[in-house]
C-alpha cells in the first residue's frame, strides 16, 4: 500500500512488507527469472506481495539495470521540464484541438457508436504497441478518413465513414493521458491536461470563424464546392498533416527521444520517479484487470463521465440550434457561439493551475460545474426575449469540463499498473461515449424553442455530479488516511527501484 498525496494520488506501494519466516518458507521463486527486473542486490529479501512483479517490471527498468537513484537538481529539473514542455505539449495540444474540431464538423453522436465500440480494444493497443507510433497512425488515418466525407453521397456510406473515424479518435485522449503520466510528475499533470484539453476550447473559437467564414463567403460568392465539402477537406487535410508531424516528432517515451541526450533521457526518467507509476508497461496483468473492476473509484469515475457527457453531447451538438432559439439566425449562431470557447479554455487553465498549485483538483474543479449550473438557471428562468442573458447563459455552461478533466488527470496521476491505467482510462471514455450518445435524445423538435426537458435533464445530471465528486473526494481521504497509517508500520520498508515494478496503487 502507498501513501496517497493532496492530489489524492493513487500511487503503487511506497514500502513493501519484511516478510516474516512462515512466508518466506512457503515462498516459490518464479522460474528463469530476468536479471533487469529484479531489485539490485542490497535492499533485503523481496517479500510475497512484490516478488512476482519483479519479473515483468517497466520500460523504465532498461535505464536502471544497475540499480541506484539519479540525483536531478532544481536547475536540471527545471531545464528538463522547459524541454519536455516544448517539445511534447505543442503536439498534445494541436492534436486534441483538431480532435474537437473534426468532432463538432460533424456532431458528436454521429462518430461516438464507433469510439464507444473501439474503446478498449484501442487502450489495450495503446499498452501493447510503441505509444507515439499508434497515436500518429490514428490521427493520420481520422484525418483521411474525415476527407472521404466529403465524397460521400449516401447514409450509408456517411454511416459507415462516421463509424471509422470514432474508431480511429478514440486513440487520442486514453493516449494523451497516457503521454502525460509519462512525462510529468504527479503535480505538474493537472495544469498539463487543463492545457491541452482546452484547446477545445480554441478550436470551438476557430471552427467557429472558420464556418462563418465559409457560410458567408459562399452565400455572397457562391461556390463549386459544397461548403460542407471544403469543411471536411480543409479539417481533415489539416489533421492528416498535423498526425504526420507527430510520427516523426513524437517519442514513444523518453528512451527514445531524440530531442534528448543520452544522460538526459535517464535524467528525464528519474525526474518522474516520484509517480511511482514507470513509463510503460506492455504486458497485459489479469490482476490489474480485476482490480480496476473492483475499485470503487473505477465506478466513480464512469459515473461522473456519464452524467456529466449527457448534457455534454446535448449542447455540443445543438448549441447552433439553442443559440438560434435565443433569436439570432444560423449564421450568426456559428459568431456567437465562439466565446464560449474562450469561457472553456480559461476555466481549463485556471481550474488545472489551481489544482496542483493548492493540491486539491477535485473540489477545485467543481467551480465550473457551479458555475455551468448557474449558466443553465439563467436559460430557463429567463423569457424568450432576453436573448442576451440567455446567450450569456451559454456561456457560463461552457465551463463545465473543469471536473472531467480533473478526473481525467487523476486517472493519469492516481491509477498505477499500466494494465489497471488503461482499463480505467477504457471505462471512464466507454461512459463519456455513452452520455455523448444520450444527451442528443434530450433536445427533441418537439420541445423547441426552450428546450425546457433537455434543460431539466441537464441540470438534473450536473447535481447528480456534484454529488458524485463529493463522494470521490470523501473516498480519496478515508483512503488518504488509511494508507499514512499504514506506512508508518515498523514490519514496512522500501525496496530499491521498487517504482519501476508496474505495481498497481493498492
Amino acid at each position: 500500500m502507498s501513501s496517497w498525496s493532496p492530489y489524492f494520488s493513487l500511487s503503487p506501494p511506497n514500502y513493501a512488507r519484511l516478510p516474516t519466516s512462515e512466508s518466506m518458507s512457503s515462498e516459490k521463486t518464479p522460474p528463469s527469472p530476468s536479471k533487469q527486473a529484479i531489485p539490485p542486490a542490497g535492499c533485503g529479501a523481496s517479500p510475497p506481495k512484490v516478488l512476482p512483479h519483479a519479473y515483468d517490471a517497466d520500460e523504465a527498468m532498461k535505464a536502471f539495470v544497475e540499480g541506484g537513484v539519479l540525483h536531478v537538481d532544481e536547475a536540471t529539473n527545471k531545464r528538463l521540464l522547459w524541454k519536455i514542455d516544448l517539445n511534447v505539449m505543442p503536439l498534445l495540444c494541436v492534436v486534441y484541438g483538431l480532435n474537437y474540431l473534426d468532432k463538432t464538423t460533424l456532431s458528436y453522436a454521429s462518430v461516438m457508436v464507433g469510439y464507444l465500440a473501439w474503446e478498449y480494444p484501442t487502450n489495450r493497443l495503446l499498452q501493447i504497441l510503441p505509444l507515439a507510433k499508434y497515436s500518429s497512425f490514428c490521427i493520420i488515418m481520422w484525418g483521411l478518413v474525415l476527407c472521404c466525407l466529403a465524397a460521400v453521397t449516401n447514409y450509408s456510406g456517411a454511416l459507415a465513414v462516421r463509424f471509422f473515424l470514432g474508431v480511429f479518435e478514440a486513440a487520442v485522449t486514453p493516449g494523451f493521458a497516457l503521454f502525460t503520466s509519462q512525462w510529468y510528475t504527479k503535480v505538474e499533470q493537472g495544469n498539463r491536461v487543463g492545457i491541452w484539453f482546452s484547446f477545445n476550447g480554441f478550436a470551438q473559437i476557430f471552427g467557429g470563424l472558420l464556418a462563418y467564414g465559409i457560410a458567408k463567403g459562399t452565400r455572397l460568392h457562391g461556390s463549386s464546392i459544397a461548403p460542407w465539402k471544403i469543411v471536411f477537406l480543409v479539417t481533415g487535410l489539416l489533421t492528416a498533416a498535423t498526425g504526420c508531424l507527430f510520427l516523426v516528432l513524437m517519442p514513444d517515451n523518453q528512451l527514445n527521444a531524440r530531442w534528448l541526450s543520452k544522460e538526459d533521457r535517464k535524467l528525464a526518467i528519474e525526474r518522474v520517479r516520484v509517480n511511482q507509476q514507470g513509463i510503460g508497461n506492455k504486458h497485459f496483468k489479469m490482476y490489474q484487470l480485476k482490480e480496476a473492476l473492483m475499485d470503487p473509484l473505477t465506478w466513480a469515475f464512469a459515473f461522473y463521465a456519464l452524467a456529466a457527457d449527457i448534457p455534454n453531447g446535448g449542447i455540443s451538438n445543438f448549441f447552433n440550434q439553442l443559440i438560434v432559439s435565443f433569436g439570432y439566425t444560423e449564421e450568426e449562431s456559428l459568431l456567437y457561439g465562439t466565446p464560449g470557447g474562450a469561457i472553456e479554455v480559461f476555466a481549463l487553465i485556471v481550474c488545472g493551475y489551481l489544482g496542483d498549485r493548492y493540491g486539491n483538483r477535485i473540489l477545485i474543479s467543481t467551480a465550473g460545474l457551479v458555475i455551468s449550473i448557474l449558466g443553465m438557471l439563467l436559460i430557463i428562468a429567463l423569457p424568450l426575449s432576453n436573448s442576451g442573458g440567455r446567450l450569456a447563459g451559454y456561456y457560463l455552461t461552457q465551463a463545465s469540463p473543469t471536473p472531467f478533466v480533473a478526473l481525467l488527470s487523476l486517472i493519469a496521476t492516481n491509477v498505477a499498473g499500466y494494465t489497471k491505467k488503461t482499463t480505467v482510462a477504457a471505462l471512464y471514455l466507454i461512459a463519456y461515449c455513452a452520455g455523448n450518445i444520450i444527451g442528443p435524445q434530450t433536445f427533441r423538435p418537439k420541445d423547441a424553442p426552450r428546450y425546457v426537458p433537455a434543460e431539466i435533464t441537464i441540470i438534473c445530471c450536473w447535481a447528480a455530479c456534484l454529488m458524485d465528486l463529493l463522494f470521490i473526494f470523501w473516498y480519496c481521504r478515508g483512503q488518504n488516511r488509511k494508507k499514512a497509517a499504514f506506512r508508518l508500520r515498523p514490519d514496512y520498508r522500501k525496496l530499491e527501484n521498487q517504482e519501476w515494478l508496474d505495481m498497481t496503487d493498492r
